[in-house]
């Protein structure tokens, strides 16, 4: 079975899935927060199970959210011995916006980024292809460019109040939804998916 993490968000979540079937899952929306409750909520999901995988979330999102899950699925994975891998939260948000309405054949995820701005990918078929690179736009020139079938995420409202005029679905990205994703989505790297610099900077030497 594999153990997906999900700290993305304001959502923290985990799950246990068993090929495309989710076997357990746990989720609880705690805004900040999620070094403390991610590593008790996979030991309440676990018992005496122990995974043959990890997938953490690679992002993007909260910086801190992010970090936080790859250190726990990181030294999890070492305990364990057993492969890590990553998977995109944008991807996530796609996969189950398209099993709840098959019929859009295209889908633009979005989610909160830094200093008022959000993130939004357009994914296309049921591979889900990514048609365009994350970006990192105000509501208002998201509005102006996005083009898709459908707009899902928990900033898809928001995104929708900025004047784009797509139906919008308001999802959070949940680690069981990652039974959604094709294999080749469930095979990114470990590492934070950055679309913007982080805002600390190295002090000059």
């Amino acid at each position: 079975m594999i153990l997906a993490i999900e700290t993305s968000t304001a959502m923290c979540s985990c799950a246990l899935i068993d090929g495309d079937t989710v076997a357990d899952s746990r989720a609880v929306r705690i805004g900040r927060g999620h070094a403390e409750k991610l590593v008790p909520m996979v030991e309440e999901l676990l018992g005496s199970r122990v995974p043959s995988s990890i997938l953490v979330s690679a992002g993007p999102g909260s910086f801190t959210g992010i970090r936080v899950g790859i250190a726990a699925a990181q030294g999890l994975a070492i305990g364990w011995n057993v492969p890590l891998s990553g998977y995109s939260s944008l991807a996530v948000i796609a996969a189950n916006a398209r099993r709840q309405h098959d019929d859009a054949k295209t889908v633009v995820s979005v989610m909160q980024g830094g200093h008022g701005e959000l993130f939004l990918q357009t994914f296309g078929g049921r591979s889900l292809k990514a048609l365009d690179e994350v970006r990192s736009l105000r509501p208002e020139a998201a509005a102006r460019v996005v083009e898709a079938d459908l707009l899902a995420g928990p900033a898809a409202e928001q995104l929708a109040e900025a004047g784009a005029r797509i139906p919008s679905l308001t999802l959070d990205p949940l680690a069981e939804k990652a039974a959604l994703l094709p294999q080749a989505l469930r095979a990114l790297p470990a590492a934070p998916i950055y679309v913007r610099a982080p805002d600390a900077k190295p002090k000059a030497a």
